[in-house]
């Protein structure tokens, strides 16, 4: 039994013995008029109403949690009202630029293997030494850029720590703080796209650092065989010495 339902039956158990109470008081002015009671009747019509109430509270109280249901909806289907989408793919488009501005050897591969074939090949026997000077000049030419390519990409990854640790302590403060289910995956997405970039960024440093070192191993390779072709023309013979008339000073 509820407590509803023992207030209820109180209240018929007092009603019902009001009239004992009130007798004597209309005792003497039952000649003028007849009060007809039901007993019973009166108290089966209280513990309807008290049904019918208890029914009413029951309603409200679905009718509540069905509201609140909504509102957990509600709050699952809120979108995360921070985005650094735009801030990643900056920071990934600038490394790529950096990539993309190589010095004399890009990241091509046909470009690599044409100066391959015309500048770190077997040194030819007929080319001239003043050939053999500019394929030198321009090797190292290409290990210095390929030097400079790499410290860019190196300074452009570092920048972009900063920005990353922002970033990052800004999503895992929206992950935490999220309302519902759709924005606590929205961070989640953001943070695996905030890997993604550094992951870029990692992979952009070890190829940039990758390509420095392989030309430098180029360059000296190509001196190695450039070497022996000017010492066999060294030492190759010929003519030998041939004295000649030298002049140290001016003569009037």
């Amino acid at each position: 039994m509820t407590r509803f339902n023992a207030r209820a039956q109180l209240l018929a158990v007092a009603v019902l013995t009001a009239p004992l109470a009130l007798s004597p008081v209309l005792a003497p002015q039952a000649h003028a008029w007849r009060l007809v009671f039901d007993p019973s009747n009166y108290a089966q019509n209280v513990l309807t109403a008290a049904r019918s109430l208890e029914q009413i509270s029951h309603q409200i109280t679905s009718l509540q949690n069905e509201a609140q249901m909504l509102m957990n909806q509600a709050r699952n289907l809120a979108s995360l009202p921070f985005s650094a989408l735009q801030q990643l793919q900056k920071a990934t488009q600038r490394t790529q630029q950096l990539l993309q501005q190589a010095h004399n050897i890009a990241f091509d591969v046909q470009q690599i293997d044409q100066a391959f074939r015309q500048q770190y090949g077997e040194a030819s026997m007929s080319a001239t030494d003043q050939r053999l000077v500019a394929d030198a000049r321009s090797r190292w030419r290409n290990t210095v850029g390929g030097l400079q390519d790499a410290m860019r990409v190196q300074a452009s990854v570092v920048g972009n720590i900063d920005a990353n640790r922002t970033q990052m302590s800004e999503l895992v403060g929206q992950s935490q703080g999220a309302t519902g289910a759709l924005q606590a995956a929205q961070a989640g997405n953001q943070l695996l796209a905030l890997q993604s970039q550094q992951l870029s960024d990692l992979v952009a440093l070890l190829a940039a650092n990758g390509r420095a070192g392989a030309l430098t191993e180029a360059e000296r390779a190509a001196a190695v065989t450039q070497g022996r072709e000017q010492r066999r023309r060294f030492l190759a013979p010929g003519s030998g010495y041939q004295p000649g008339n030298a002049q140290m000073f001016n003569r009037k």
